[in-house]
């Protein structure tokens, strides 16, 4: 049975969206890393929108009623993650910089593949010089390793002193300009195989123009592998953003917390005991970066005909529709072939 279709009725747009039709096709081991990456990022994300709710403090408040914090205080009533050796409350400042790490992500995701897209159909469509000219400026950029970009473009934008926003800004061009080269070479060799087929020679027969095409005929279809690549650039545009607040490149303590930072700040924590102050962050880089990798790689997995179709078919395997598991698995196998 067609997968958008029930009873012969197209599904819902619900149920078409990327991560819930994923989903209703997984199975076994596959649907279990997909719910723990859905989990674990749909925690990173309502941390985000609800910190200001839940933190008791904010992330650069240095005391309260009962007067200024301790510095590099063990968990306590007070202070349930303890306190930095700035005096900073570890657990607001851990809430506080997933609305940062959300905030960062959106930007340079969404302007990465602004760039990208446009560039990517505009060079695979017309091709010829700007073609060429656009491929080597692409490949130049990727051939630098993607943390040194970054922070040279954070040097050159904010001197690596930056406010809240200016921070946020300067971080999400810094990664953007890391992005950029990845969603322009899958956008490119989509519009260069689209172009061929025949619906678009048609388009261009009746005379419609290259705008037209390019946003009415190639982009749709150009741009169903957005949301794969969406969620592996998100999970790495953390660990960037993290990298450069370690570096000292991000954004000020005083503008915003930041993961990166407090992580940086912790290293000489580390030689004395005093583990709260590094554990936390960590972990919150770690767990946020799983959920997310786990979620792209699962959609990974279940774009490929070849693994998704094995995997219906083990599912099968035993029960009445073993026989139509095992032959859909040979012919999405034969169509790959």
């Amino acid at each position: 049975m067609n997968a958008t279709k029930v009873s012969g009725r197209k599904q819902p747009l619900f149920y078409r969206l990327p991560v819930i039709s994923h989903f209703r096709s997984s199975v076994g081991l596959q649907r279990g890393m997909l719910v723990t990456g859905m989990v674990l990022a749909a925690v990173f994300l309502l941390v985000a929108v609800f910190a200001p709710w839940i933190a008791p403090y904010g992330f650069a408040q240095l005391s309260d009623a009962a007067g200024p914090f301790p510095t590099q205080q063990p968990p306590s009533p007070a202070h349930i993650w303890g306190t930095t050796v700035g005096g900073y409350d570890v657990y607001s400042r851990v809430l506080w910089g997933a609305q940062t790490a959300a905030v960062v992500i959106i930007v340079a995701v969404a302007m990465s593949i602004f760039l990208g897209v446009a560039l990517g159909l505009v060079s695979g469509y017309f091709g010829g010089w700007l073609d060429r000219l656009l491929v080597v400026i692409a490949d130049a950029i990727y051939a630098f390793p993607s943390l040194l970009l970054a922070i040279v473009m954070s040097i050159v934008i904010s001197h690596g002193q930056s406010s809240f926003w200016g921070g946020i800004v300067a971080c999400s061009i810094s990664i953007s300009v890391v992005f950029v080269p990845q969603y322009f070479r899958v956008i490119r060799a989509e519009t260069i195989r689209l172009k061929a087929e025949p619906y678009v020679e048609s388009a261009k027969v009746v005379g419609a123009s290259s705008i037209r095409i390019m946003g009415r005929h190639i982009f749709k279809n150009a741009t169903r592998t957005l949301p794969l690549i969406f969620t592996l650039n998100a999970s790495e545009a953390i660990l960037t953003l993290a990298g450069l607040g370690f570096l000292g490149f991000g954004i000020e303590p005083t503008s915003a917390a930041e993961w990166g930072y407090d992580l940086n700040k912790a290293i000489a924590d580390a030689s004395s005991g005093i583990w709260w102050t590094g554990v936390y962050p960590g972990t919150a880089i770690v767990l946020t970066v799983l959920g997310l990798t786990l979620v792209g790689e699962s959609i990974n997995d279940l774009n490929d005909p070849r693994l998704r179709g094995r995997k219906k078919a083990v599912a099968g395997k035993g029960g009445p529709d073993s026989t139509a598991g095992a032959q859909s698995a040979l012919e999405a196998e034969s169509r790959v072939l």
